[in-house]
């Protein structure tokens, strides 16, 4: 939806995060919600006697499309079922945007209290089952001397590390000394995750190695024995199967990995804690199962089935704390906020006070999990002193409290055509 050029707080045309807030003629990458709950949110403010009146300056209500204009456009051609996405898209970018800032941090404290409970639950179940996991595993590979079931087994003994490792730092990071690190622990997690992605790929090299080694030496029989202990083990640490009685009925159903795996499905855009976690229980489901098919397949068809599994399942394992590590990389070397964040704050911040003249600037970047914000505005070079400090103390701290915000800047200028601020080389 595209500021109208007449609007009193135009942008500026040399707005360095070159972002516009798209409407139903444009295209936009904003990231959808639930589409259905925020159309509500919109009806309500706009048609209840009792609710005060939405802050609309851009008469951005006039173009939500209707459930019945949705249904059409779906129907008009072959391509209507992107259409209809897209400008579901825009409801919820309009809704997001009407809605004050103070119902974004209510909502998200209301929904960090509502998940606070099923979070703990998934960390420390998940806790109970990875360590009875690593015990069974270790006994399998260390009694069967399967390089397969070695694999497993690091994977196994990391996890509890990992799990350990999280815990200690989301603790130790509320616990900093504030005057020793100014800007708190929120980096802490970042960071550990890097380290022990490090420490994962280097311990699954030397099972690559140590499979490589096996698959070159090798002179004995075309199987490996067969030791079905192990392979119990590690069957009974997946529950691959457990009785569920259901009326008359007793039908087979997933372990507990399994079960994790899909309750933390349910929380993990609700902590980066449980999306660890679902990782976790997601890889374990697979690497385990496929652990388990190669060592036996070594010791009933062919011997070196199971150390090739060793070094798919060590690769497979490094790939994916590969993109982990590229991935927290990108959180600690200031990457981008969404788009749609980005929009909420220029508009927030353009119909934040009468004030304010112009937007120069809006930046909103990755420091960690959370975002830095830095947003420049225009304001009348007659403004007092105590006026415009007031005005951006007051826009700043609305936006420090909104969800993901960690820390915000406002400055103010009086004009747009000095060089812009904190630029190294022009």
């Amino acid at each position: 939806m595209l500021i109208p050029h007449e609007s009193k707080n135009p942008i500026h045309q040399d707005v360095q995060c070159d972002v516009v807030v798209a409407s139903s003629s444009s295209k936009t990458d904003a990231t959808a919600s639930d589409h259905g709950s925020l159309d509500q949110d919109i009806e309500r403010m706009s048609t209840s006697p009792k609710a005060p009146p939405v802050h609309d300056p851009y008469m951005f209500l006039n173009s939500i499309k209707s459930d019945d204009e949705l249904y059409t456009l779906r129907r008009r051609h072959e391509k209507g079922k992107k259409l209809e996405h897209y400008h579901r898209k825009q409801n919820d970018l309009i809704a997001s945007l009407l809605k004050p800032m103070e119902e974004h941090t209510e909502d998200a404290r209301a929904e960090e209290e509502n998940t606070r409970l099923p979070v703990k639950i998934a960390v420390r179940a998940s806790l109970v089952a990875n360590f009875a996991l690593c015990v069974l595993q270790l006994y399998a590979a260390v009694s069967s001397a399967s390089l397969s079931l070695l694999a497993t087994g690091i994977d196994s003994v990391f996890d509890i590390g990992s799990n350990v490792l999280l815990y200690w730092l989301h603790r130790k990071a509320r616990q900093m000394d504030v005057n020793k690190w100014p800007v708190g622990g929120a980096r802490l997690e970042t960071i550990g995750n890097v380290i022990y992605g490090f420490l994962m790929g280097s311990v699954n090299l030397v099972v690559i190695v140590e499979s490589a080694r096996n698959l070159i030496t090798h002179g004995g029989s075309d199987v490996n024995a067969l030791h079905v202990p192990s392979l119990v083990a590690v069957g009974a640490a997946l529950g691959i199967v457990c009785p569920l009685v259901v009326g008359a009925f007793i039908d087979p159903c997933t372990g507990v990995k399994f079960l994790l795996f899909v309750y933390c499905y349910s929380l993990r855009t609700k902590s980066s804690q449980v999306l660890v976690l679902w990782e976790d229980h997601r890889n374990d489901l697979f690497i385990n199962s496929f652990g388990l098919l190669m060592s036996a397949g070594g010791s009933k068809l062919k011997w070196f089935l199971d150390p090739m599994g060793a070094i798919i399942i060590a690769l497979g394992v490094i790939i994916a704390w590969y993109r982990t590590i590229y991935s927290q990389f990108e959180l600690l070397a200031g990457k981008s906020a969404p788009h749609g964040f980005l929009q909420l704050i220029i508009y927030k911040a353009m119909t934040f006070s009468d004030e304010i003249d112009k937007i120069d600037t809006v930046r909103a970047y990755h420091s960690g999990p959370d975002y830095f914000v830095e947003v420049d505005i225009v304001m009348d070079a007659n403004t007092p002193l105590w006026k415009a400090h007031d005005i951006s103390q007051q826009l700043q701290d609305k936006i420090e409290v909104l969800p993901n915000v960690e820390r915000a800047f406002v400055h103010v200028d009086h004009e747009t055509t000095h060089t812009p601020e904190h630029r190294k080389n022009v």
